[in-house]
């Protein structure tokens, strides 16, 4: 049974300009905005000074639904 939240393409794709940011953080556009959010809920994100950063789990995320190793 798949027990992983949906993602819309908007979300993974703003997941993955956000890991694409990397420490540098990703400013919050408000083309993004209610993706972020949105992530940010799910534990995918989190926002500090400089910008969106990814956080463990949206790594994971972006690693088996963004990258998927082998498609």
């Amino acid at each position: 049974m798949y027990d992983k939240p949906y993602l819309e393409t908007c979300c993974r794709s703003a997941l993955h300009r956000v890991v694409l940011a990397g420490e540098a953080g990703r400013p919050g556009t408000a083309k993004d905005a209610p993706c972020l959010a949105r992530l940010a809920g799910m534990g995918f994100v989190v926002e500090r000074a400089g910008g969106w950063r990814a956080t463990a789990a949206g790594l994971a995320r972006h690693a088996s639904e963004v990258l998927r190793p082998g498609a």
